[in-house]
């Protein structure tokens, strides 16, 4: 029965999915990994005039497409693609940390975006300390100066959530980042405690801040992991807009809230129970200008579909704005680019604050699948202003 009630919305869903036209406002965004060079630069090492071209040709694409917004990773593992007292220049940068570009990469970005139209959002992971357990690590590292806050999980280097000096400093380097620079927006990915090892043989090694501050907390060990994280949306929250209000604050969690939520969702990972992520009760909190649960899936699978879970996490939102990521970067046999089509109308209907944001830009760059074609002859063939 719950799967004929599934397929019935599902057509009354898709319908008419073409009919959805532009609205002047919309949040047409492209996430940029620098993490692993995924994104940019394309590799490190390269001469800081060789980034910096390749910046421009990243963002002249995203304005030749009607792009509005970039988020550009900024933080990939308590590392800085800016200017940083606080913590060291990324390897992603020069190949070594720590070691300067000779330039700054944030100020550089945020210049050119907008001189094309464009805005630019600095995306963070907050509590991701290294990639890399087993590499020399720079002085003013986090694990250098605050051995005592980081905790290793398989190959990674992690700081403790449950640590609230921890959570302050994250907080008070995001707030640097805002402070310093004309942003427009400060965005956190899906990074909370982290993903689960692929061989599921360990736990986070938090029981020195669970001994300390957890058991008396009255809490069991979970509830008190999500308060942890909890406390930190809040508390970041309200920090960005203390420093400058018109900085928008948006996350992008896990895609599904919990397997079974909406029944027809069956995905093996619990954000909830497994990263301590309650990113329901941020949205009703208020305390996200946006969320963009990450909405990988296709169209119409009965299990995990993108209009179901788009519908639900709308019905969560209490008015906050919903741009879901959708995964661009999957174009291929098994979805074609005309899917991601019909994915931009289906998040056009039935709001007053349309958007998106595409995961990530090297699909646009590379125009998967004609995707590029598709999009300047249909949903991007007007210009939209961001939401304001």
């Amino acid at each position: 029965m719950i799967r004929f009630r599934f397929f019935i919305c599902l057509l009354l869903l898709l319908g008419n999915v073409p009919a959805a036209r532009a609205a002047e406002r919309e949040f047409r965004g492209a996430w940029v990994a620098t993490v692993y060079n995924l994104d940019w630069p394309s590799q490190p090492g390269l001469p800081a005039s060789v980034q910096q071209a390749q910046l421009r040709a990243l963002l002249d694409r995203a304005a030749e497409l009607k792009l509005n917004a970039i988020l550009l990773q900024v933080r990939p593992a308590s590392d800085a693609l800016y200017a940083s007292e606080k913590e060291p220049w990324s390897e992603f940068l020069t190949g070594t940390a720590g070691v300067s570009p000779g330039y700054d990469p944030l100020a550089f970005a945020i210049a050119e975006a907008h001189a094309r139209g464009l805005e630019l959002h600095a995306w963070v992971n907050p509590f991701r300390a290294a990639i890399n357990a087993n590499v020399r690590l720079p002085v003013k590292h986090v694990a250098k100066e605050h051995p005592e806050w980081v905790r290793r999980f398989g190959r990674q280097l992690w700081i403790d959530p449950g640590e609230p000096a921890a959570r302050s400093y994250v907080i008070s380097v995001i707030t640097d980042i805002v402070r310093r620079y004309d942003i427009d927006g400060l965005h956190l990915d899906d990074y909370f405690y982290p993903y689960p090892l692929k061989s599921g043989a360990a736990s986070f090694p938090d029981d020195s801040s669970w001994q300390r501050y957890g058991i008396k907390s009255g809490m069991t060990r979970a509830d008190w992991r999500r308060d942890n994280i909890n406390d930190f949306v809040h508390s970041m929250y309200r920090a960005v807009k203390a420093t400058k209000p018109s900085v928008r604050v948006g996350i992008s969690p896990f895609g599904i809230w919990r397997p079974g939520v909406p029944p027809t969702t069956t995905a093996g990972l619990d954000a909830y129970a497994e990263l301590f992520a309650d990113s329901r009760k941020w949205l009703a909190q208020g305390w996200v200008d946006y969320l963009a649960p990450q909405l990988y899936w296709s169209i119409r699978p009965a299990d995990q579909s993108f209009p179901v879970l788009l519908n639900w996490w709308r019905a969560q939102s209490h008015g906050t704005p919903v741009w879901p990521g959708i995964a661009t970067e999957r174009i291929g046999t098994k979805r074609p680019a005309r899917e991601i089509i019909e994915q931009i109308e289906l998040t056009r209907r039935g709001t007053s604050s349309p958007g998106h944001i595409h995961w990530s830009m090297k699909a646009l760059m590379r125009n998967q699948g004609g995707i590029d074609n598709l999009l300047r002859a249909g949903p991007y063939a007007e210009k939209a202003g961001a939401p304001r």
